[in-house]
């Protein structure tokens, strides 16, 4: 009788340490399944596969652009020139365009190369062509005084085709965006104008050649007669 009630309490034991050990495992299952699934959004400590170092690619075409473009009006700036009696005049960019057809182009610097050369005797000679389109007056601005300016018309033998206007402190070229900086060079023409032409009707933009920089490719007297 000992013997069987031994038995029964070894065996009642046995399957309470089962049950336990069942009862034990699902939740440890259950925390490893749960490690499992966190582990997909966590941040592996693992070290990332070497990539391929990519190359980088840079356009080479310039960027260019101003404050003004074709729509805008342009700015009330102050200009200056000497008249045909040889006083010295001031205008303002409003009076200057008020009810008119405007050429304006403008260069670098009176007496360099290109200005001299090409640019301002091409709008010189073109004079009479712009004038059958209904062009009122054509106007070139540059950051020299009126003095530089006067003596650059007289050397070249410009004739009132063209008025020569003077931008000394840059303020018109300024409020159109169009400075270009040549400090750094050995010439030492520190700021300037850029390269450009445009029509202006009644003070609005309608047609805007601006170069890069000083170049000279898109603003010729006959660039600006092709596009009217």
């Amino acid at each position: 009788m000992a013997a069987t009630a031994a038995i029964s309490v070894a065996f009642a034991t046995r399957k309470l340490l089962t049950s336990s050990s069942r009862n034990l495992k699902q939740p440890l299952s259950l925390l490893s399944s749960q490690r499992r699934s966190s582990s997909f959004f966590s941040i592996s400590s693992a070290p990332l596969p070497l990539r391929r170092p990519q190359t980088l690619r840079f356009s080479t075409l310039p960027s260019i652009s101003a404050t003004i473009s074709v729509g805008d009006k342009l700015p009330d700036a102050t200009l200056s020139y000497f008249d045909s009696a040889d006083e010295l005049q001031t205008v303002s960019a409003d009076e200057l365009t008020s009810n008119k057809k405007v050429i304006l182009f403008a260069v670098p610097g009176a007496f360099t190369p290109t200005c001299s050369q090409k640019h301002l005797p091409g709008f010189a000679a073109k004079a009479a062509d712009f004038k059958a389109k209904g062009v009122d007056t054509i106007d070139c601005i540059s950051v020299n005084d009126a003095f530089v300016m006067k003596a650059w018309k007289k050397d070249l033998k410009i004739g009132d085709d063209v008025l020569m206007l003077s931008d000394g402190n840059g303020d018109f070229t300024g409020a159109i965006g169009c400075e270009l900086d040549l400090s750094n060079k050995p010439v030492g023409l520190g700021v300037r104008s850029r390269r450009y032409a445009m029509l202006v009707e009644n003070g609005v933009v309608k047609l805007l050649n601006l170069e890069e920089g000083g170049a000279f490719s898109v603003s010729s007297a006959e660039d600006l007669l092709k596009a009217i």
